[in-house]
Formats: structure tokens, sequence, C-alpha cells
């Protein structure tokens, strides 16, 4: 199952940006991991936004915000197309939240961790990518 986290300096997210990132993100990690569109999936769909406190990040040159998005797929989940896609909309969609342009994107980190088969519970339960394949041919069958 796919989990996002957003990590952002206080105050640097748009009111609106605030109310809708978590959404947003967790619906282009899911859109570009080719899941179902289903309730199922979307409660699947973990999204965290972590704000640090005052003055926790700055870089070696200014104190300008910089966004870290940190992304975990079960391994096998997203190809290189869908991981550039993935990368490109995230970073999108985290400007857009803090009111930024495409010329800011470099402030944007996002890190794709791929989570290997077996190492990854839910429900008391191991939970293996092919069964997550089964349960989505399953769902679109069903819509």
């Amino acid at each position: 199952m796919p989990m996002i986290r957003l990590t952002v300096p206080p105050g640097s997210l748009t009111e609106e940006g605030r109310k809708t990132v978590q959404r947003d993100l967790a619906a282009v990690l899911l859109r570009w991991e080719g899941a179902p569109d289903t309730a199922f999936f979307r409660t699947q769909a973990w999204s965290y936004l972590v704000e640090l406190p005052e003055g926790a990040q700055t870089t070696a040159e200014d104190d300008a915000p910089r966004f870290l998005v940190d992304v975990t797929v079960p391994q096998g989940a997203l190809s290189e197309r869908r991981k550039a896609g993935l990368v490109e909309d995230a970073t999108k969609t985290v400007l857009a939240a803090a009111g930024l342009s495409r010329d800011d994107a470099l402030r944007v980190w996002v890190l794709v961790h791929e989570q290997p088969d077996g190492t990854w519970g839910a429900g008391g339960s191991v939970i293996r990518y092919a069964d997550l394949v089964a349960l989505a041919k399953g769902q679109q069958a069903d819509a």
C-alpha cells in the first residue's frame, strides 16, 4: 500500500494548500501506481503532513523553504516511467500548495522508497505485491 509524507517548514504552505495537499499527493501517488480509483485503495493511500518547528530547516546558503516528499511503495509497483511521472506531479502539487512557481522546483525533493516484498504488513498479515495486484484487478473488474 502506498504512503506519502510531506515535510515542510512552518508557514510555507498557503491556507488552501495546507487543506488540500495531503489528498492531492495521495491521488497523484495512486494514479502513478495504477491503482483503481476505489474507496478501498483511496483509504489505503496514507498521507502525512509533517510541519517542522521554526528554524528546523535551512541550507548552507539561505533559509528559503524546502520541501521533502517521501514516498513508500511496494517494490515493483513503479516502473522508471511511473517514478518519473510521480516525481514530476508531486513536485507540481507541492509547488502549487506553497504558492510557488516552477522556477522553485529545486526546492522540492521527492524520494521514492521501495519496500521489499514480504516486509510490509497490515491488518496483522504480511502483504505481498502480488496480493495487491490481484486485489486491484478484482476491483477494476467490479467497477
